[in-house]
C-alpha cells in the first residue's frame, strides 16, 4: 500500500471538534466557525450572512454543519448564496468536517461554516 502525505497548501483543515469548539490548525475556536480560502474566522451563526456572501466569489461550494444533527438550511441563508453561484451541502458538523478536509486537499475551492455539536 501506498501512502501520500496529505498538502492542504495554504487552507486549514478541521483538525478535530469537541462540544462548543473547532480545532483549526493549532488554534481552537469556541463556537461557531467559519473556513473560507482567506482565512479562519469565528461566526456569529446562521443569522450572519454578510461574510458568507463575502466569501462567495472565492468558494463553488459551502458545508453548512448544523451541530450535532442535520437540518435545514435558512431559506434567506441557501436563496442569497444561490443567487451568488455557490452551491450549499447541508450535513451535521462532523461529516461536513470530514467532507470539507477531503475537497480541501484536493485543492477545491470550497467553504465551511460550522456550528459545534
Amino acid at each position: 500500500m501506498q501512502l501520500n502525505e496529505i498538502r492542504f497548501e495554504d487552507n486549514q483543515p478541521v483538525a478535530g471538534y469537541g462540544p462548543g469548539f473547532f480545532r483549526v490548525g493549532a488554534q481552537v475556536i469556541e463556537g461557531p466557525v467559519l473556513l473560507l480560502p482567506e482565512g479562519v474566522y469565528s461566526w456569529r451563526g446562521l443569522e450572519d450572512l454578510e461574510r458568507l456572501e463575502a466569501a462567495a466569489d472565492s468558494i463553488d461550494v459551502l458545508f453548512l454543519g448544523m451541530g450535532a444533527e442535520i437540518a435545514h438550511a435558512p431559506a434567506p441563508l441557501r436563496e442569497r448564496l444561490e443567487a451568488r453561484g455557490v452551491g450549499i451541502e447541508v450535513m451535521a458538523s462532523p461529516p461536513a468536517c470530514r467532507t470539507y478536509n477531503i475537497l480541501l486537499s484536493e485543492g477545491r475551492r470550497v467553504g465551511a461554516a460550522l456550528l459545534p455539536v
